[in-house]
């Protein structure tokens, strides 16, 4: 019986650690035509070779999110490489922590341009493509900080993401029909992602806050929850938390 993965074609962005690998190598696992995207080559070519090794499908570019014509030329490659796009996974991002009293603009304006821009940028990439098939998946990575504001110092990551609940949201509003939309809100979840803050009190806070982190995996396993229904079966919106977690 079909898994409704079998054979989809997925594009990954933030692919190079994290959630976006433990996505890659899951629905490779489960027989997906993977992409993966992200700016550090070597980790990329790594996985992906890995990927090919255990018998999955894989392909990866090199891209920064931020930039619109590196999102298009990713969505490109997958309709060059595979013969279409069935799914796109806005995962990167960055996760800044600070008060707004450091007025950290620079690390607002980075969170603003790879956890909003990063995503609206995906969708003008794949909503053409999907529309032109008539069928289509977007999964942008929110987070339990975009459902409730993300304290002390998550001001403005949590503005971040629930611009990403919102847009996609909207999004469904929009596309619906035969285009479905989900937003997977992970609570504290094993990445790279709590690395992300440069105020050294917010750092040890969000370090020590994360000690109760689950694996990647256990998000990946909800993604691929989301694509596995059947093709009338719209998933909006999954959170998850570890079960200790209590914001």
């Amino acid at each position: 019986m079909s898994n409704n993965i079998e054979n989809k074609v997925i594009a990954i962005t933030g692919a190079s650690s994290g959630l976006g690998e433990a996505t890659a190598r899951h629905l490779a696992s489960l027989g997906a035509k993977v992409l993966l995207g992200a700016r550090r080559t070597e980790k990329l070519e790594a996985i992906t070779t890995s990927i090919r090794a255990a018998g999955g499908e894989a392909d990866f570019l090199t891209i920064d999110v931020t930039r619109a014509e590196d999102v298009q030329a990713f969505v490109d490659q997958a309709v060059k490489v595979f013969g279409g796009l069935d799914v796109i996974v806005n995962n990167a991002g960055l996760m800044a922590i600070a008060p707004l009293t450091e007025t950290k603009v620079d690390e607002w304006d980075a969170m603003i341009d790879i956890n909003i821009k990063g995503v609206l940028y995906g969708v003008a990439a794949a909503l053409p493509v999907f529309e032109s098939q008539g069928h289509g998946h977007f999964i942008n990575l929110s987070s339990v900080a975009g459902v409730k504001v993300f304290s002390p110092g998550g001001s403005v990551y949590s503005g971040t993401k629930f611009a990403v609940s919102a847009i996609t949201e909207g999004l469904r509003h929009e596309v619906g029909g035969n285009i479905r939309t989900t937003s997977i809100a992970p609570g504290a979840v094993d990445s790279e992602l709590k690395h992300g803050s440069s105020h050294t009190d917010s750092a040890a806070f969000v370090n020590e806050f994360y000690t109760i982190a689950i694996p990647a995996e256990s998000v990946a396993r909800a993604i691929a929850y989301a694509i596995e229904q059947p093709d009338d079966v719209d998933i909006n919106e999954i959170i998850l938390r570890p079960t200790v977690q209590e914001f």
